[in-house]
């Protein structure tokens, strides 16, 4: 999920003159020692916490490039508070979950984080990799509240706060390019097309597709675009043009459908492979549809919302029962997995006694293997590495539950093993 390079920097100029303002405003707070205290149960608390709540912060998109994962990653959140809640809570505590829809735009993602950074122990959702990257060194600086975001750059990676859940875009598409190797036809002197947006999630995604090519004897062909342009005609004519066999997309779900759209209507009929974000359900019931069940796949940190586990199923039934008539799609898995890791981050700081940032921080240190119950594990021990290596490759199918099913189980391809992202 990203932007362009100039919004980036102009998010994180403003982001340096709004630190000492936060920093003033705090001043005037009275506090002792180093704010910490003692509350219910002889637990430490602080940002966030009392003895009756827990609160938690969910920076999202559910009026821009990614409204429609922004949405269902927002709900399945509220659905796990609301579950949790209902069993008792944490700690003897209710959680409460407060939701900004920054709508894709970086003023606002900071006007958001700026305002719920006083308020709660740490975030469930932040979606948006430059966003996330702009705040990083705020997080790791002063404020140490827990990030858990929807978005994969590697350039988040080394954050003892900041934790990226499940392979980075580099990694991913490392797997990518290896699922059309192996099954696609692909093969070495060939040409890969791919077409990414500016920024951190696809610029980290080419990073990922130069180091497969080069491992496979591939020429990697470019097409960089922006979150704005939804038409992909003269991309997939330069793709044409190239005599590509193949192309990656790390883009939007609009992108991702209008490219698959042109390219079969113009008879540029090859395999087509995205990340987790380039795809949603929704897209099925467009013209594009028959397209996309035909030639398009994408990677993922998870399997789908469809998989048949026990987790999956039971997370279809609630899900459903809270919100009838919404679609089904990985922004479910995807917000309900963070939210998962946050909980039991929560429930082994309660166990220490210490539900301070600085508490629930050391805690998620020691998930080493936690399991969201759909299809790997992660590892969350070590900030510098992406918790799992992991991909799924998923087909559009409208037949299916979630409009999606599973091709290939987890696995990491060779070259991600001794890829460093």
């Amino acid at each position: 999920m990203t932007h362009s390079r100039q919004a980036v920097r102009g998010l994180a100029a403003a982001l340096a003159a709004l630190v000492a303002l936060t920093a003033a405003g705090c001043s005037s707070k009275a506090k002792t020692g180093d704010g910490k205290q003692t509350g219910a149960g002889g637990v430490k608390t602080g940002q966030g916490v009392t003895d009756k709540t827990i609160a938690l912060g969910a920076l999202t998109d559910m009026t821009g490039v990614y409204a429609t994962l922004g949405k269902s990653v927002t709900q399945a959140q509220q659905l796990y508070v609301k579950q949790v809640n209902a069993a008792g809570g944490i700690c003897g505590r209710q959680l409460e979950l407060t939701v900004r829809d920054h709508g894709y735009d970086p003023q606002k993602a900071l006007a958001a984080y700026t305002e719920l950074e006083p308020k709660v122990v740490g975030y469930t959702q932040f979606i948006g990799s430059p966003f996330v990257a702009a705040v990083k060194p705020k997080v790791d600086g002063k404020d140490k509240g827990l990030v858990l975001p929807q978005a994969w750059s590697a350039s988040l990676l080394g954050s003892p706060y900041i934790r990226v859940l499940g392979a980075t875009y580099d990694v991913e598409t490392i797997n990518a390019v290896d699922f059309l190797l192996k099954e696609k036809g692909l093969k070495s002197g060939d040409k890969l097309g791919h077409v990414y947006f500016e920024g951190d999630y696809g610029e980290n995604a080419l990073k990922g597709s130069k180091f497969a090519a080069g491992k496979a004897g591939l020429t990697v062909v470019e097409q960089k675009i922006k979150p704005t342009d939804n038409d992909m005609s003269a991309q997939v004519s330069a793709l044409k043009q190239a005599g590509v066999k193949a192309v990656v997309i790390s883009a939007g779900p609009r992108q991702a459908a209008s490219l698959v759209g042109v390219a079969a209507a113009t008879g540029l009929k090859v395999p087509v492979v995205g990340n987790n974000s380039a795809f949603a359900p929704q897209l099925l019931g467009t013209q594009a549809g028959p397209a996309l069940e035909k030639m398009y796949w994408f990677a993922s940190p998870s399997l789908p919302i469809g998989a048949d586990t026990p987790t999956a199923k039971k997370l279809v039934a609630d899900y459903q029962a809270a919100y009838p008539g919404d679609s089904l799609d990985n922004g479910i898995v995807a917000g309900w997995t963070a939210a998962g890791v946050f909980g039991e981050a929560l429930k082994k700081a309660c166990a220490d006694k210490d539900l301070t940032r600085e508490g629930v921080d050391k805690a998620l240190l020691s998930l080493k293997a936690h399991d969201a119950g759909f299809g790997m594990t992660h590892d969350l021990s070590d900030p510098k590495a992406p918790s799992s290596r992991q991909s799924v490759i998923i087909q559009p199918d409208k037949s299916v539950p979630g409009g999606m099913r599973t091709i290939r189980q987890p696995f990491v391809a060779e070259a991600a093993k001794s890829y460093t992202p």
